[in-house]
């Protein structure tokens, strides 16, 4: 799941025929954590059906078959012709990643925002507490690239744009044909203006 504003250069910006570009409507339709999940289990291992789902999240497959519905009423998920049947309906990804690119909606839906972006959070939190359990279990190369941190530094708003517009620049080079050897990597970044700290003098 991606949740970016969209970076000056052209090229780094979402693709109309593959990304899903979120307005009032679709921040709402996603403000609810397991849809998140739903929509990042679909991107990320393809079609499924509710019941598989369920499982994987640890629901009753009456929950996700609802969620399920209400993604397909938004446009993020829909039904695969190949795969459903009468008896089974399956489910696949509309699209490839999400952006948040409208920074007046932010201001225009501070609730929806807010509960959306808690469950990109949620996400990211899943995430990593599901590589630490497996660790133990990672070839060894691998578990030695995995890695936690985080840095506090003292920037304005412009600095704030500009190392995120850097940071894309440097990720979008490793877009390219993955070698044969390549396996899925997950790069996490949150950029988070500390509240108790702000209008203070970092001096």
């Amino acid at each position: 799941m991606t949740t970016e504003h969209p970076p000056h250069d052209a090229s780094l910006r979402p693709d109309p025929a593959t990304d899903a570009v979120l307005d009032a409507k679709g921040l709402r339709a996603l403000a609810h954590p397991l849809r998140v999940q739903l929509v990042s289990l679909l991107r990320t291992h393809g079609p499924s059906t509710a019941t598989r789902l369920a499982e994987r999240l640890g629901v009753g497959s009456g929950v996700t078959s609802y969620h399920l519905r209400q993604l397909g009423a938004a446009g993020f998920v829909e039904e695969d012709p190949e795969r459903g049947n009468a008896r089974e309906r399956w489910w696949k990804a509309a699209h490839r990643a999400t952006w948040f690119s409208d920074k007046e909606l932010m201001d225009q839906e501070p609730e929806a925002t807010a509960a959306y972006l808690g469950s990109i959070a949620t996400l990211h939190a899943l995430r990593t507490q599901l590589a630490l359990s497996n660790m133990p279990f990672m070839p060894r190369p691998w578990r030695h690239t995995l890695g936690l941190s985080d840095h506090r530094l003292f920037l304005t708003p412009e600095e704030t744009e500009r190392l995120k517009a850097e940071l894309r620049e440097v990720i979008s080079r490793y877009r390219t044909e993955a070698p044969e050897d390549a396996e899925q990597v997950l790069l996490v970044t949150h950029f988070l203006p500390e509240p108790e700290t702000l209008g203070e003098d970092p001096s």
